[in-house]
C-alpha cells in the first residue's frame, strides 16, 4: 500500500509507548471512550442528520483518545490485551490500532485469529485498517494479501479499497479464486477496476443471493447497463436482505419512464411502502413530490418522506423551519432492547419531523423550478461538479448518494469513501476540486 496518505493521526509518536506513569483512571477512560466513540462512529457515518464537519470533530475526540492510550504504554496495552476476554468491535479496533501502530506481528496475528473466529469482531479489526493512515500498512497490507489463508487475503483486499489503493494483480488473481471471489468482486467495483469487469458478471449467476447482489452492484459501478441493471431489478421483486439497496441503486441509472415502471411495480407489493419512499427519492423524478407531502401525515412515514422530499429539491427541513416539534408518542422503529426480537437501527432516527402543509405551501410556489421527468438530486441535476458540492456539505446519506453518482457516471472511478477519517476524506475531497 504505497500511496499517500494525508492522515496526521498518531504519527508523533507509536502506540503504547509511555512518556511518563499512567493514571489508570485516566487511561481506562481513554479506553471506554475509544470503544464508545467507535461505535457512535459506526453510526453516524450512515446517519441522515450529520454532515462531514460534524464527523471531523467525532474523529478528533476518537483520536485524542487512541493518542492517550499510545502515550500510556504498557499499562494502555495490559487493558486493552484484558478487553478482549469479551471481543467486541470496540476492544479490537483499540488492540489493532496499537498492533499496527507498532508493527507488532503477535498481537496482530492473534487478532486476526480473534476475528475471523467471532465475527461480531471482526467489523473492529477492519474498521481499524480504515482508520490508519496508509504509510502505517506498508508491509502489513502486503502480508495480508500473500497470506494462504482466505480470510487474511479478504483483510488485505479491505483495507486497499477502503484507502484507494490497487493490489493490482493480487486482485486479479483472487477474482479468479472461487473462495476468494465475494470479496474481491466487491473490492473491483470500489477501485473502478473496469477490466475486471467480466469477472464480475460472472458472478450474477453464484446460487447465493449475496453473491450475486455485490456482483450486480460492482458491475454497474464498472458500467455494465443490461445483465447487472436486469438483476437489480429482479432483486426488488424477489423481497430479502438484497431488495432496499437494489431497488436504490437501479433507481440512480433508470431512465425516467423504466424507473416509473420500476416504482409502479414496487408500489403493488405488500409492505413496501418505505422502499418505495426511498426509491423515489433515488429516483429523483419532482413527478412524486406531491405524493411525497402526502404521506407526510403518516407518523410512521413522515420522516422518511420528507428525506426522500430533501433529497429530491435540496431543502434542509430544520434550517428552513418547514418541521413540526415531535410527537410525544412517536412510532419507533427498530430499538435496542435485547428483548426485542427488531434489534436494527430505526432508519428515521435524527430526521426532523416534516410539517406538511408549509411543505405543501413551498411546493405550490416553488414547484414549478423542478421539471418532471427530470433526475433531480439535493435540488439540482445529476452532474459532477453538484455530487462534490454534495460530498462537501451534504448529509452523510446524502454524500453516499453522491459518491455512488459520481462512480457511475464515469465507470473506473474509484467510489469514494464517505466512512473515512474526516480529514482524509477532506484532503481527497481538495484533491478532486483541483
Amino acid at each position: 500500500m504505497d500511496r499517500a496518505d494525508p492522515d496526521p493521526v498518531n504519527t508523533a509518536h507509536p502506540m503504547f509507548a509511555a512518556a511518563r506513569p499512567p493514571i489508570p483512571f485516566v487511561v481506562q477512560q481513554h479506553l471506554d471512550n475509544a470503544s464508545v466513540l467507535r461505535s457512535t462512529r459506526a453510526v453516524l457515518v450512515r446517519a441522515p442528520h450529520v454532515q462531514l464537519h460534524r464527523l471531523s470533530r467525532l474523529d478528533e475526540r476518537l483520536a485524542a483518545s487512541l493518542d492517550g492510550l499510545a502515550i500510556a504504554g504498557d499499562f494502555a496495552r495490559g487493558l486493552c490485551m484484558a478487553a478482549l476476554e469479551t471481543p467486541g468491535r470496540g476492544a479490537m479496533f483499540a488492540n489493532a490500532i496499537g498492533a499496527i501502530d507498532t508493527r507488532d506481528p503477535a498481537l496482530l496475528e492473534r487478532l486476526l485469529s480473534l476475528a475471523e473466529a467471532v465475527p461480531e469482531a471482526r467489523v473492529g479489526l477492519v474498521s481499524a485498517f480504515g482508520w490508519v493512515p496508509a504509510p502505517e500498512l506498508r508491509g502489513i497490507t502486503r502480508a495480508l494479501l500473500d497470506s494462504p489463508h482466505a480470510f487474511r487475503r479478504d483483510i488485505g483486499l479491505a483495507a486497499c479499497a477502503m484507502h484507494h489503493a490497487d493490489p493490482q494483480t493480487v486482485l486479479e488473481t483472487a477474482m479468479a479464486d472461487e473462495e476468494h471471489s465475494a470479496q474481491a468482486i466487491v473490492v473491483a467495483g470500489k477501485l473502478g477496476r473496469i477490466d475486471l469487469l467480466p469477472g464480475c458478471l460472472g458472478g450474477l449467476m453464484h446460487e447465493d443471493a449475496g453473491r450475486r447482489f455485490e456482483s450486480a452492484r460492482a458491475a454497474l459501478l464498472l458500467g455494465d447497463r443490461q445483465a447487472a441493471l436486469r438483476m437489480l431489478v429482479a432483486f426488488t421483486g424477489e423481497g430479502g436482505p438484497c431488495q432496499a439497496a437494489a431497488a436504490m441503486l437501479a433507481l440512480k441509472v433508470l431512465p425516467a419512464e423504466q424507473a416509473h415502471a420500476l416504482l409502479q411495480s414496487i408500489a403493488r407489493k405488500e409492505d413496501s411502502v418505505r422502499i418505495l419512499i426511498r426509491g423515489i427519492g433515488a429516483a429523483g423524478d419532482p413527478h412524486y413530490v406531491p405524493w411525497l407531502i402526502a404521506q407526510m401525515g403518516d407518523l410512521k412515514l413522515a420522516r422518511l418522506a420528507g428525506e426522500s422530499f430533501s433529497t429530491i429539491t435540496g431543502l434542509d427541513l430544520a434550517a428552513e423551519d418547514l418541521e413540526l416539534k415531535p410527537p410525544e408518542n412517536p412510532v419507533a422503529g427498530p430499538n435496542d432492547n435485547p428483548d426485542d426480537e427488531d434489534v436494527a437501527m430505526d432508519e428515521d432516527e435524527g430526521l426532523p419531523w416534516p410539517d406538511a402543509e408549509k411543505i405543501d405551501a413551498w411546493w405550490q410556489v416553488n414547484g414549478h423550478r423542478f421539471p418532471h421527468g427530470i433526475r433531480c438530486f439535493v435540488g439540482e441535476p445529476v452532474t459532477q461538479g453538484h455530487c462534490l458540492a454534495v460530498l462537501k456539505t451534504g448529509f452523510q446519506r446524502q454524500r453516499i448518494a453522491a459518491a455512488e453518482h459520481l462512480s457511475l457516471m464515469a465507470p473506473g472511478r474509484p467510489l469514494f469513501n464517505a466512512a473515512a477519517p474526516a480529514w482524509r476524506q477532506q484532503w481527497l475531497l481538495s484533491q478532486m476540486e483541483a
